[in-house]
């Protein structure tokens, strides 16, 4: 079994996303943004389930098919029944993968579609969009906060930067939890991770600081769940322009003594025009770190909102 470490993240994937010639016509459905972009800062692990159960390539095309409220996983042309074989596949593998602090999985399969998987029901003879993939769906009753993604919307900038933050910040609290959680270092976490959090949504964000209050000691592991899995859950809403911009104004309250009227005024500016949609969000983000660098702050410069993810990505560029 894969053991977590903290000097890498390890991410699973569906295997055909890097390429890997697994799918049912011996083809793969390669993520480059994958496969070039995160492979430089994740550890990607591949799974193919289809292939796992032992399918093989070239194969039959499988579904999911509703019968009597009972959803299962079949060949199209109705010649076998994979649902059992796929179930016990999971429960083998899934304890194998808690070391992982995300997973890409491939939109629209049978087994490892997120949502919007089509489900067949021969009574009605036709299909609705609302299913989820066999496999991807006991991963995510098996592990609820992990940071989950499909390929396809990985496309979207809002959406890419909201998984990769959720997988950088994930990874961090795994590796809190790997050295031996305590309190403080939780709250330091929190701290840390304060302004990243209202930009998210500010509302859940006070609703977090009770939870952190209520642990009651190194050893309290259900207070230390209950935190993560708000944290996780406010991290999961995607950031508003007017959630960035109250950051934003806060984080210029911080530097209101020490840059010039005209500094003042030329940030605030950035900020405006980034809420009209007129620069994106890395311009008064860049401002705001130059300023720190002129006029150094502890609190300012361990604020992950700044830096949740290595520039390189460019995830920011968009939005």
């Amino acid at each position: 079994m894969n053991k977590f470490s903290s000097d890498k993240i390890s991410v699973g994937i569906s295997s055909c996303l890097l390429g890997e010639e697994v799918r049912y016509d011996g083809g793969h459905k390669q993520s480059r943004f994958c496969r070039i972009e995160l492979a430089k800062y994740f550890d990607f692990e591949p799974t193919c389930p289809e292939m796992a159960i032992g399918m093989g390539t070239p194969r039959k095309t499988i579904r999911l098919v509703e019968q009597d409220d009972i959803i299962s996983l079949q060949a199209s042309d109705g010649s076998f029944d994979v649902t059992e074989k796929m179930q016990e596949y999971a429960k083998r593998r899934l304890p194998q993968l808690a070391h992982h602090s995300g997973y890409v999985v491939c939109a629209k399969s049978p087994s490892c579609g997120m949502e919007r998987v089509s489900v067949y029901s021969p009574a009605k003879n036709n299909a609705t969009k609302d299913g989820v993939g066999t496999f991807t769906a006991e991963l995510i009753k098996a592990y609820p906060i992990l940071p989950i993604e499909e390929d396809g919307r990985l496309n979207d900038p809002i959406l890419r930067e909201n998984f990769v933050n959720r997988v950088f910040a994930y990874h961090q609290w795994k590796t809190l939890e790997h050295e031996g959680f305590t309190v403080a270092k939780v709250q330091d976490f929190h701290a840390k991770y304060k302004y990243l959090l209202m930009a998210h949504h500010p509302a859940k964000y006070r609703e977090l600081g009770p939870l952190l209050a209520n642990i009651k000691g190194n050893d309290d592991s259900e207070g230390f769940a209950s935190y993560i899995e708000g944290f996780m859950g406010i991290l999961k809403h995607n950031c508003s322009r007017k959630n960035h911009c109250n950051v934003l104004q806060h984080l210029q309250g911080y530097f209101k003594r020490e840059i010039t009227a005209q500094q003042r005024e030329e940030l605030a500016e950035r900020i405006h025009e980034y809420r009209e949609g007129l620069l994106p969000l890395l311009v008064p983000i860049s401002l705001i770190q130059h300023y720190l660098r002129e006029h150094p702050n502890h609190y300012v410069a361990k604020q992950a909102y700044l830096a949740p993810h290595p520039n390189e990505l460019k995830l920011r560029y968009s939005l």
